[in-house]
């Protein structure tokens, strides 16, 4: 029997993208019958211990999925083992990685909407304020990461 994998989705703190992205994608694998493990976390400490961002946390609730419960962690260099895939929201958090871990050796990093048909970095809600482009471009890459990893077209 195969294990079941693991996807670790990463932003800068914690609180909005990556968080948004771990739930989609719950929820995505929950209406698709999709058997994986989704966490998320940030490259930077500041926000350790917080709650998703309420503009996150409110948008996410606008499309009935819950982050209840969730707090900013940290990547550390014990995820890149744990993990199947490292999905991040932008190229800079990829860099970041590969310098804490002195590289992508398993070739495990990844940027969530490379696998969509327009290739992009995701822009931070936190300092833009648009949640709602956020949200939808992290649904859109999140089913594209679903559909990578089954082979199959999800309902949307």
């Amino acid at each position: 029997m195969s294990k079941k994998k693991k996807i670790m989705f990463v932003c800068l703190g914690n609180i909005c993208r990556s968080p948004m992205a771990e739930f989609i994608f719950k929820k995505i694998c929950a209406d698709n019958g999709g058997d994986f493990e989704a966490a998320s976390s940030g490259t930077s400490s500041e926000e350790y211990g917080n709650p998703v961002y309420p503009p996150a946390a409110a948008i996410l609730a606008r499309h009935s999925i819950s982050c209840r419960g969730k707090r900013a962690v940290q990547f550390t260099a014990k995820d890149y083992d744990d993990y199947d895939y490292i999905v991040c929201m932008e190229s800079r958090h990829i860099r970041s990685l590969e310098r804490m871990l002195g590289g992508d050796p398993r070739h495990r990093i990844y940027r969530l909407l490379d696998f969509t048909d327009n290739p992009r970095d995701i822009a931070d809600p936190w300092y833009t304020g648009d949640f709602e482009t956020a949200y939808n471009e992290i649904y859109e890459g999140c089913h594209a990461l679903y559909e990578h990893l089954t082979g199959e077209e999800t309902s949307k």
